[in-house]
């Protein structure tokens, strides 16, 4: 939380001081406002002359016009401040979040990140605008009401005094219980989110399957156990306000009989006593405002430290220069290594694990492909297609091995000049709520030709011409006015619209039909020439007619050759070929 303060509080100081500066003027004016009408009383009234009484009721008048043009003034320039920072906090928590690796993001959690580009800077917003309205108002006032009773009478004042250890120690103990207990809760509603973000999107299943009781029970668990967290810091923090009133008023009941005992005794005055009692409501109020004020810096700090985690996250992949180290090149090499290459792929001995378990995902995988190849990528759900992309790509950094993209460790590149050389299509691919084009330019500057080519080579087009210029229509949230077909084709449009290096087609054709697939692929063929071509299909018609097919099982490689060569040395191969085509059955190749 220090360094939210320090990195993003620090350059508004000057607009804050000045903040607070009005914001002392105007409590200033407030506390003067009881101490003139003590005077008023005690002795302006008993001299009976109208001038006076006129001139220091114009005073209290002054003050109380002051007061409030001043508070005002100071509070529209912290709730400047606050939606300033609180912009700039978020905008470096998306921009970060954007920047994490698939790792980091595994580990936060995407319901947890999104928890805390919501929830936790709400917290931070409401901070930052009540600590500045309240953090120099409610402490002066405060402060400044007991100064002011002691110089009407210190024995009275003394009285009200003898009650702020109380309060002062009651509220250092819910400020260290609640601190802890609210992030808890947020962990809780991490949890809540993602169990609402997943029935939200798995809706239909959820009806379809006739599992609404169940997810109800399952809400209703997660439910109970954040309203359960809140009960727990919502009982801790309701502590603060009616032990306050009780020791507050105690001391008032206190005030009042001493100060009755003095003016009995001629040592005092009614009209200090009148102050007495309006100092101590001040005193009151500005007591719960703290109060108050800890529920919500107990809040944001929880909520600072969750989002500072996410800002303080460094690169996991490992830079150029630790490469270069580790690979014994000199960083003077640099730009001889920026020299373009051949867009070959090869994975030498690669071992993976997501959990860096002893159980890898993908074990010792090794093949290589020339420009221009097709590579073919098959195997039962789970063996560890997907990751050989992830690696590919280096969305993850491979545990063991070594990957070469145009002859170079990928290691050795910039982020954004690897990821350059690839259109990719993933499994359960993102339609964003946009036009078709938007989706497919996904804001590259592409000319109308450039995106009327990638979706004729996609097949798009069959679609997007029913209508003309349907292309700049909006889809909806994850394209769901688009049937599954429809929905991989812009995203086929979308990975080709760049003319890649490296195209990667993730089980990117289930939703298609056999000649809608087979034209797509001859289509890539012709229109593409010189792109490497990656294709992840649970298909054999799919990746049959591939330069090379690589079948994995449990992570590892168990066939890797042609589709003749494989249909003679892999039974699994064959097996998975047999029971999609039949046996002995040949599906005619469309070149």
């Amino acid at each position: 939380m220090k360094e939210i303060v320090r990195q993003y509080l620090k350059p508004y100081a000057p607009r804050m001081s000045v903040g607070f500066l009005i914001k002392f003027i105007g409590t200033i004016m407030d506390l003067c406002i009881p101490y003139i009408l003590a005077h008023i009383i005690d002795f302006i009234i008993p001299l009976q002359q109208k001038k006076l009484i006129l001139f220091w009721g114009l005073l209290m008048i002054v003050c109380s016009f002051l007061a409030v043009s001043f508070n005002i003034i100071a509070n529209r320039m912290a709730s400047k401040v606050a939606s300033d920072a609180t912009e700039n906090i978020r905008h470096d928590l998306f921009a970060k979040t954007m920047y994490l690796s698939n790792a980091q993001t595994d580990s936060f959690t995407k319901p947890s990140l999104i928890s805390r580009m919501t929830t936790d800077t709400y917290n931070l917003h409401q901070m930052i605008g009540r600590v500045q309205r309240l953090g120099v108002r409610a402490p002066i006032l405060l402060i400044g009401g007991i100064c002011v009773t002691f110089t009407l009478d210190p024995y009275m004042a003394l009285v009200l005094v003898a009650t702020l250890p109380m309060l002062g120690g009651l509220t250092i103990f819910v400020s260290r219980k609640s601190i802890p207990m609210y992030s808890g809760l947020q962990e809780a509603t991490d949890r809540f989110v993602r169990m609402v973000r997943e029935d939200i999107a798995g809706i239909r299943v959820i009806k379809a399957l006739s599992k609404r009781d169940i997810e109800i029970n399952k809400f209703k668990e997660i439910n109970q156990e954040v309203v359960e967290r809140e009960r727990k810091t919502g009982m801790v923090m309701a502590i603060i306000n009616p032990v306050m009133n009780v020791l507050l008023n105690l001391g008032l009941v206190c005030v009042i009989i001493v100060g009755a005992v003095r003016v009995n005794n001629g040592t005092s005055e009614v009209g200090k006593i009148l102050a007495f009692t309006t100092y101590f409501t001040i005193i009151l109020n500005a007591m719960m405002s703290i109060s108050k004020m800890f529920t919500v810096v107990s809040k944001a700090i929880a909520s600072g430290n969750r989002i500072w985690k996410v800002l303080e996250c460094e690169e996991d992949l490992k830079t150029l220069q630790e490469v270069y180290e580790e690979c014994e090149i000199e960083s003077s090499n640099e730009a001889a290594q920026q020299k373009e290459m051949p867009s070959e792929i090869e994975f030498n001995h690669v071992t993976f694990s997501y959990l860096k378990q002893k159980d890898a995902n993908v074990k010792d995988i090794s093949f290589r492909i020339q420009k221009g190849e097709t590579l073919g990528i098959i195997g039962e759900i789970g063996s560890g297609k997907s990751t050989i992309i992830n690696l590919m790509m280096r969305l993850y950094e491979a545990d063991e091995g070594q990957i070469i993209i145009g002859g170079r460790d990928i290691r050795t590149y910039e982020p954004e000049v690897l990821k350059a050389k690839f259109g990719v299509v993933f499994q359960n691919d993102t339609i964003f709520e946009d036009s078709i084009a938007g989706n497919v330019t996904l804001g590259r500057k592409l000319s109308e030709q450039e995106l009327q080519e990638a979706l004729l080579y996609a097949r798009a087009s069959e679609f997007v011409e029913d209508r003309v210029g349907k292309e700049k229509e909006s889809l909806n949230i994850k394209g769901a006015n688009l049937s599954g077909g429809q929905k991989q084709r812009v995203l086929i449009a979308r990975a080709l619209a760049a003319k890649p290096d490296i195209l990667i087609l993730d089980d990117s054709s289930s939703a298609l039909d056999y000649r809608t697939d087979a034209a797509l692929r001859k289509g890539i063929k012709e229109h593409m020439l010189g792109t490497t071509l990656v294709i992840v299909a649970q298909r054999v018609s799919s990746i049959r007619n591939a330069d090379h097919i690589l079948v994995l099982e449990d992570g590892q490689e168990i066939g890797y050759g042609t589709h003749e060569e494989l249909m003679e040395n892999c039974q699994v191969y064959r097996e998975i070929s047999y029971s999609q085509m039949g046996e002995g059955m040949e599906v005619t190749a469309i070149e």
